[in-house]
């Protein structure tokens, strides 16, 4: 069977701990499928990094349990109805923006004429760019059938690790399973 793989767990504690920015959710999922015969789940076989703390490991998914039980359904170690699976990824980004400001010269729009005090100033701006995407698979068939993706800039880790993780998953899974009214 497959198994998730959590060895960027670490990544993903930054990325959910992050503060200033905004969440950026989509989802997708199987429009073929009859949700409302889904009733139990499970999580791959968990492979998780060394380098996140216990707690932490915890509290992802413990968040992602909460939510799943939220929506009515009951976690079940064999034989599920879907199987959950949680990766995360980390890029570094840069942004580059010039600003030239001073003074311009006789006919400027046509290049005509000399300028002076021109100044170009050049910003750069290193951040991570980081996305946590959660998937259910129909466990019988092993396909795919909902799936929600959380993107985000990184900036800071959270004061609040228990209550920011829940609220980050819970936006995340705002839509799952698709054509039931969404809880909050």
């Amino acid at each position: 069977m497959k198994k998730i793989i959590l060895s960027n767990l670490f990544i993903l504690y930054i990325f959910i701990l992050s503060g200033c920015s905004t969440l950026n959710v989509t989802t997708d999922y199987d429009k073929s499928i009859d949700f409302s015969k889904y009733k139990t789940f499970n999580f791959y076989t968990l492979k998780i990094s060394e380098s996140v703390s216990q707690l932490n490991q915890e509290r992802i998914l413990k968040s992602i349990k909460n939510e799943m039980v939220k929506k009515g359904f009951v976690e079940k170690g064999d034989a599920p109805d879907v199987q959950v699976n949680v990766t995360a990824i980390l890029q570094d980004k840069q942004s580059v923006s010039t600003n030239t400001y001073g003074y311009g010269g006789y006919y400027r729009p046509y290049g005509w004429g000399g300028g002076y005090g021109a100044t170009t100033s050049v910003s750069v701006y290193n951040y991570k760019d980081g996305s946590l995407i959660i998937d259910v698979i129909d466990a019988t068939t092993q396909k795919l059938v909902w799936q929600g993706i959380g993107n985000k800039e990184i900036d800071s880790p959270s004061k609040n690790p228990d209550v920011t993780i829940q609220n980050a998953v819970t936006k995340i899974m705002y839509n799952f399973p698709p054509g039931k009214k969404a809880t909050k």
